[in-house]
């Protein structure tokens, strides 16, 4: 499966709700809402475990992907992700990578990787957008 990066770094293509709903599988679905409802004390249902990652336009989106406030800003700004905006890293995603170092690093190497193709010209600056 092909690597899905989300605004925030996060690697969506490994995320277990995305995996289920790629896969559309309902046992999965189950065990994710029952861990997801013990671990982080909110009921999740089987039908709320359905996302086609924050990347998508279309209503299958977790629901936490849908009041991100990084993912909004990322559409705001039309950027891929949070590596190709010019204000890489502010202060909310700051705050994000402070609990989930991960993002940072995949984000970090997205930039290091971005900002290369722009100083060779093998990329302009709204490629990413």
């Amino acid at each position: 499966m092909e690597r899905i990066v989300a605004c925030c770094g996060i690697i969506c293509s490994d995320c277990p709700v995305f995996k289920a709903t790629k896969n559309n599988d309902e046992v999965e679905r189950r065990r994710v809402a029952e861990l997801w409802t013990r671990q982080y004390g909110k009921e999740y249902k089987i039908e709320d475990i359905n996302c086609d990652s924050c990347l998508s336009t279309g209503t299958r989106i977790f629901s936490h992907c849908k009041v991100c406030e990084m993912r909004k800003c990322a559409r705001e700004r039309n950027v891929e992700n949070c590596a190709y905006c010019e204000e890489y890293a502010c202060e909310k995603l700051s705050k994000f990578f402070d609990e989930y170092k991960p993002a940072k690093e995949v984000l970090d190497e997205i930039r290091a990787s971005y900002k290369r193709d722009l100083s060779s010209g093998r990329v302009c600056e709204s490629s990413a957008r």
